[in-house]
């Protein structure tokens, strides 16, 4: 099915997608720039594929900073967004999409592992979310989009502490969504189903065994196909414009019906 990209839907907006380097927030951040915002590439570990992103970006002719920051530590996540405005003079979008995770089973799980999870893909939304709210305030508004899981409700392998911490990020964007919304910021989140990535190619001994899981869930999926990264920034970006103006505090769930499956 061919995507309707809106050149200039986001003409003079600016966009902060944390761990867009690769994946679901690349994807996000090159339909942003592809609409005409300016973006801001993070990432925490590896820099070439953000820097690779960015150039992307750049080719579209937009504006691309890229900035590392580990966002589950709060002196680098305000880093990040100091950057941000010394850079653009404020944000519109912000679209926290880093998410990181120890995959054990409830038996197996640490300490370690639960905080760490909970720190990057729950409780950074929170404060990322009271960073960005003076910014987008000062230019009259803006959007702030957290990407959620279906293991938020539906209980999948080794996943309690990911699955956890994506049912709090929903919680934490209902109360954003509440408070925010007399400052003129919109806040929602979107939970993706099972989505293919480039992840595969950085598990050469795993892949086989993960492609043919991912084909059982294609087959199980009454769209026939699994979801792709452009599939749920379409959605992001949508939820974006003024047309979505009056949704807050909704997890949109984007999985080709896999979830209405029996």
């Amino acid at each position: 099915m061919d995507r309707t990209i809106y050149p200039n839907r986001f003409a003079g907006k600016v966009a902060l997608i944390t761990g867009s380097g690769r994946g679901i927030g690349k994807a996000i951040a090159l339909r942003m720039a592809a609409e005409g915002a300016d973006i801001v590439v993070n990432f925490f570990r590896n820099r070439e594929p953000a820097e690779e992103t960015a150039t992307e970006i750049r080719a579209l002719g937009r504006r691309a900073e890229v900035v590392k920051a580990n966002i589950a530590e709060q002196d680098e996540l305000e880093s990040l967004f100091q950057a941000t405005q010394e850079a653009y003079g404020g944000l519109d979008f912000l679209i926290n999409n880093a998410a990181s995770g120890f995959n054990r089973s409830v038996m197996e799980q640490r300490v370690k592992g639960w905080d760490w999870t909970m720190n990057i893909n729950a409780r950074s939304v929170l404060f990322s979310s009271q960073l960005a709210a003076p910014m987008m305030e000062a230019r009259g508004g803006g959007v702030i989009v957290n990407l959620s899981s279906i293991g938020s409700f539906r209980v999948l392998p080794e996943y309690v502490a990911v699955g956890a911490s994506k049912a709090a990020l929903e919680a934490v964007t209902r109360y954003l969504a509440v408070e925010l919304a007399p400052r003129g910021i919109v806040v929602n989140a979107v939970s993706a189903g099972i989505v293919e990535t480039d992840a595969l190619q950085h598990f050469p001994t795993m892949k086989s065994v993960m492609q043919e899981r991912l084909d059982a869930a294609a087959n199980f999926t009454p769209a026939k196909r699994n979801l792709n990264a452009d599939d749920v920034a379409g959605v992001v970006a949508f939820l974006c414009t003024p047309d979505a103006a009056m949704m807050c505090g909704q997890v949109v769930l984007v999985d080709g019906g896999f979830t209405l499956g029996f």
